[in-house]
């Protein structure tokens, strides 16, 4: 690599509860047609292609282990390469116990790029004043990786500043709580999440209103949450370097696709990719597990 050559980098926008489902009048993503696209992948889909020459891989969320995936163990997975519902013998839902955080903090893929001297490295999404004064006692297996690493939080005032997202981009949850923030559109958002992939080697964005759209069976707010995700998703690509960055999208666990039941599905999820490294994650993404090791190929080596 010439020495004046651009860093790698990568983007995982991580969507909580997105999993490849039949076409279907249960499935909010078959129903919204193109609006849908990228997110819309299918259970007979046979290509890889999908919008905008980005490619995708089934991605297995039940990891070898009995029972509905869950979201504690499937991020933990996915942010560590390590099965964690096959190491604990069993798929852990809501918030990552003790097992799963002691795994967190030795693996997580914040920590190993630390320990490769691979960075700078972020997570996107802000944190409310809320939880830096009271500490809530269970927090996500995003928080729990990034804490490993000592990154420090995004805070509402670098939301403000356009240096930061709320796990719901558009910041209408924020605004229903009181909080003095702007209403977002897509698109901006989208700008705001490709300025900080281009200032940083490693960018986590998590999204997790779709599972919580999928346990409610709200089919209305399904297919409306899901067209807006959309457009951030495509403007994402579009404002986004994909000579330098590759763009992985995917999931934990299915649910939003299938609203006859409020539980989590045992549909494979779908792992997006588009940009420099879109070939590779294809090739070698088969489970959660592989989701940090081809992360890592692409900026280890680049």
């Amino acid at each position: 690599m010439l020495h004046n050559a651009p860093m790698s980098s990568v983007l995982l926008i991580f969507i909580d509860g997105l999993g490849i489902g039949a076409r279907s009048p249960q499935n909010p993503l078959y129903l919204l047609g193109e609006r849908a696209a990228p997110l819309a992948v299918f259970a007979d889909q046979t290509t890889k292609e999908v919008w905008n020459g980005g490619r995708m891989a089934r991605t297995d969320a039940r990891l070898g282990v009995e029972g509905r995936p869950q979201s504690a163990s499937g991020q933990t997975t996915i942010l560590t390469g390590i099965n964690a519902p096959l190491l604990r013998g069993q798929h852990k839902q809501g918030f990552p116990d003790q097992p799963l955080r002691a795994l967190l903090h030795e693996y997580s893929i914040f920590v190993r790029l630390q320990q490769r001297g691979i960075g700078p490295n972020t997570f996107a999404n802000a944190y409310t004043h809320r939880f830096f004064q009271e500490r809530p006692r269970w927090v996500s297996a995003t928080t729990v990786a990034v804490e490993a690493a000592g990154l420090p939080f995004r805070t509402l005032e670098e939301l403000r500043a356009g240096r930061a997202l709320f796990h719901d981009f558009t910041n209408a949850e924020l605004i229903a709580r009181g909080e003095g923030v702007e209403i977002r559109s897509a698109e901006e958002a989208a700008e705001i999440l490709a300025r900080l992939a281009a200032q940083h080697r490693f960018t986590l964005y998590e999204y997790f209103l779709t599972d919580r759209i999928g346990h409610a069976q709200d089919m209305d707010t399904a297919q409306r949450t899901l067209e807006q995700l959309a457009r951030f998703v495509r403007r994402t690509i579009a404002a986004v370097d994909l000579g330098r960055t590759t763009i992985i999208v995917t999931s934990d666990h299915g649910n939003i696709e299938d609203l006859s039941t409020h539980n989590h599905t045992l549909n494979d999820v779908p792992t997006l990719a588009w940009g420099a490294g879109c070939e590779l994650v294809a090739e070698r993404v088969r489970s959660l597990v592989d989701i940090v090791p081809v992360v890592l190929e692409l900026l280890v080596a680049r």
